[in-house]
């Protein structure tokens, strides 16, 4: 048999590289996650650069065009126009009250999944939160603003108990935000409870904890980890959202309609990449936030 030294220059090549990366990890490791992270940072972290760029361009009021001076017009308009402070607030409200409503809704809901149900029924509770991650997003906007209208199914249940249906307006948009983002906070609480050991529980009811003691000092530092995970996700994407609230927010609006608006009608690109900027920076503050808890570094 002829050995490795004695084989064709590509064999002998091959093997060389191998003994390389087999004996430099870093370096297997850098070569194979290398190329992914170069595009991220190209392709993201450059997106959020000619984003702040732009914010900082002007435009033209008679021709419409981008005039390519820098200035601070569009963030100084932002922060002295009333109507954009309350868009902002509106925004911030909306998504910190959806993120809210998951979290109450979410933590029973992965509490009986991970402790209380039997293994067959928690492999069916996971797919039931799942399958309405494989519906569009738009159908099931729509299929809300048909229950919310004044002949739909909501007005319907509501009238036999002296209640009628909200309409089209904040709530109509926090309740179909809730319901949109809320396998998103359902699977991280859940993956958390799951870790939780048992013995924990036990350990706590042996020393005559009360139920309500054992959720409050055991169960809930132990998720808080997973609760703020997923409330990255129901804030980040209430905080962008549009077309919610087009469908049935009524006549209020959103940052990401103000964006919308000024890249389609208004055509004014410098002053959407300013207002996109927003949630961009809200978004760095939270995580920010968040990394100062510790709660990320266990996630």
């Amino acid at each position: 048999m002829t050995s490795v030294s004695e084989g064709t220059p590509e064999q002998v090549s091959r093997h060389q590289v191998s003994t390389v990366l087999h004996r430099r990890p870093r370096l297997r490791l850098g070569l194979l996650i290398g190329p992914p992270m170069l595009w991220l940072g190209v392709a993201y972290l450059g997106a959020l650069g000619a984003l702040f760029i732009t914010s900082l361009w002007g435009q033209n009021p008679f021709t419409g065009d981008v005039v390519r001076e820098w200035n601070l017009d569009n963030f100084r308009l932002l922060f002295e126009s009333e109507v954009y402070r309350t868009i902002t607030i509106r925004t911030l409200g909306i998504a910190a009250l959806v993120t809210v409503v998951d979290i109450v809704i979410a933590f029973p809901v992965a509490l009986y999944m991970a402790k209380v149900a039997s293994p067959r029924m928690q492999r069916i509770l996971v797919i039931a939160v799942l399958t309405p991650l494989w519906a569009s997003y738009l159908v099931k906007a729509y299929a809300w603003r048909i229950m919310l209208s004044e002949n739909g199914v909501i007005s319907d249940l509501g009238g036999l108990l002296g209640l009628d249906t909200p309409g089209y307006g904040l709530t109509a948009t926090v309740v179909t935000l809730a319901y949109l983002w809320l396998p998103f906070m359902i699977l991280p609480i859940y993956a958390g409870l799951e870790r939780l050991p048992d013995s924990m529980l036990e350990a706590s009811m042996d020393l005559g904890a009360k139920t309500g003691h054992t959720l409050r000092r055991v169960v809930l530092p132990a998720v808080f980890p997973a609760v703020v995970a997923g409330s990255i996700f129901t804030f980040s994407l209430s905080l962008g959202d549009y077309i919610t609230v087009k469908i049935v927010g009524g006549a209020n609006q959103m940052l990401g309609n103000v964006v919308y608006d000024n890249v389609g009608a208004a055509n004014n690109l410098p002053f959407a990449a300013a207002v996109a900027t927003i949630p961009v920076v809200i978004m760095l503050v939270y995580l920010a936030a968040a990394r100062r808890t510790g709660a990320l570094e266990n996630v």
